[in-house]
């Protein structure tokens, strides 16, 4: 089965995070490449600065591409659905009370270091 779909949605979560709590790319883009796409860190971490380019990572993500740790299709496919997501988060972001907003965020970043922590 083709992972487009799957890198797509990705993205469109990972924008939609962004948009709600200010968070995407490291939080969640990483972390998804490594444990649902299998990953390694060095390729999450540079597709995912390649997904962010221009202008955010363009340096970092053309050091990691040089270095062959960024797989620019994914980034590209990554790019259209974070795009999209960062609307629909930023729509509800702002739509929440600032201390709801406050605690999805904490808990978000809980989660996430807790799945980091353990590994795979």
């Amino acid at each position: 089965m083709s992972k487009i779909p799957l890198l797509l949605l990705l993205g469109l979560i990972a924008g939609v995070a962004s948009g709600l709590m200010g968070i995407g790319g490291a939080t969640i883009t990483i972390p998804a490449l490594i444990f649902l796409f299998g990953f390694n860190q060095h390729t999450a971490q540079g597709t995912t600065l390649a997904m962010m380019v221009l202008p955010i990572g363009f340096l970092a993500a053309l050091t990691y591409y040089r270095a062959g740790y960024a797989d620019l299709r994914v980034a590209a496919l990554l790019a259209i659905g974070f795009f999209f997501g960062g609307l629909i988060g930023a729509k509800w972001a702002t739509a929440l009370p600032a201390l709801t907003l406050q605690r999805i965020f904490g808990i978000g970043l809980l989660l996430i270091a807790v799945r980091m922590i353990v590994g795979r």
